[in-house]
């Protein structure tokens, strides 16, 4: 294991160049095998976890939802509000931001973004709850790319780029993150579904998000300073295949003619949401929960 991972690290470095030493010995980023494990186990729960469920009860999961939804809710907030006070600490420019250009503030934003690398291994239990619940249809290609890829992309960024130019999207996804799971947490507390409007408006601030990404590090690939620009282009890249998925997932959901307009006003009154790829649907669950308060073990 030790010359793999040796000849792996070889690999990397005469692809990416030498990393960025001031995360050495952080956790999960001196190996990539950690985080590459992870992402498969993620990838075989989603294909052995409803063959698993099959022919058992769905979970409710609800007071767990909440706590989680809240937990995410608070993390999110405080990545948000430490990067944003770091980049206005560090006088981060726009338009492209070396990654050893504004010292402690650097570090600060370091710190920060190895939470956000971090809650994206957390967020792998979004889809462990879907299935729990028996949810399956929110489990689209969509989903299941946003989810698998992002930890991944995030440890190599870490290892390269841990600072600079890479503050941008991290910290409005951050913020749209609040929303989010703010909406999962209310969601979760039947009372509160009628007051829930909001969920179009959030996909839409997702697509916008992935607009601005692509428009700041165009600026960095035109406006050049010392940020590597092959991870400039990789982000264009990926933020367009995001756009891609989410737009066609906004269309089926919202614009898919009459029948589906009634289908999503029934959602609504449902306390559904539909949001990051899935559309949750609270009274098919708890209709599916009903049976189990008449078993007699």
């Amino acid at each position: 294991m030790e010359n793999f991972d040796a000849s792996l690290s070889t690999y990397f470095k005469a692809l990416l160049g030498p990393r960025d030493t001031r995360v050495k010995g952080w956790f999960l980023l001196d190996n990539y095998i950690p985080t590459f494990i992870c992402s498969i186990v993620y990838l075989l729960v989603v294909w052995l976890g409803p063959k698993y469920m099959k022919n058992r009860q769905p979970f409710s999961c609800r007071g767990i939802l909440v706590v989680y939804n809240l937990g995410l809710t608070l993390l999110s907030l405080y990545m948000f509000c430490e990067l944003v006070t770091g980049v206005w600490k560090g006088k981060y420019n726009f338009f492209c931001q070396g990654t050893r250009s504004a010292g402690e503030a650097d570090m600060k934003i370091i710190r920060v973004l190895w939470w956000y690398y971090f809650s994206k291994l957390i967020e792998f239990m979004d889809t462990f709850f879907f299935i729990l619940r028996k949810n399956y249809h929110q489990i689209t290609v969509l989903h299941v790319y946003h989810h698998a890829t992002m930890l991944n992309i995030w440890w190599f960024v870490m290892n390269w780029v841990p600072c600079g130019h890479s503050y941008f999207g991290a910290t409005l996804n951050s913020f749209i993150h609040v929303l989010m799971y703010s909406y999962y947490g209310l969601s979760s507390v039947p009372s509160m579904r009628p007051y829930l409007w909001w969920k179009k408006y959030i996909t839409q601030g997702q697509l916008l998000q992935f607009v601005l990404t692509i428009i700041q590090t165009s600026c960095g690939v035109i406006w050049r300073c010392a940020f590597p620009l092959g991870w400039l282009y990789f982000q264009i890249g990926y933020m367009i295949s995001l756009i891609v998925l989410f737009t066609n997932f906004y269309i089926q959901t919202y614009k898919k003619g009459p029948s589906r307009s009634r289908e999503h006003l029934k959602d609504h009154q449902n306390g559904s949401v539909a949001v990051n790829g899935h559309t949750t649907r609270f009274s098919s669950l708890e209709n599916n929960v009903k049976p189990r308060k008449q078993r007699k073990d």
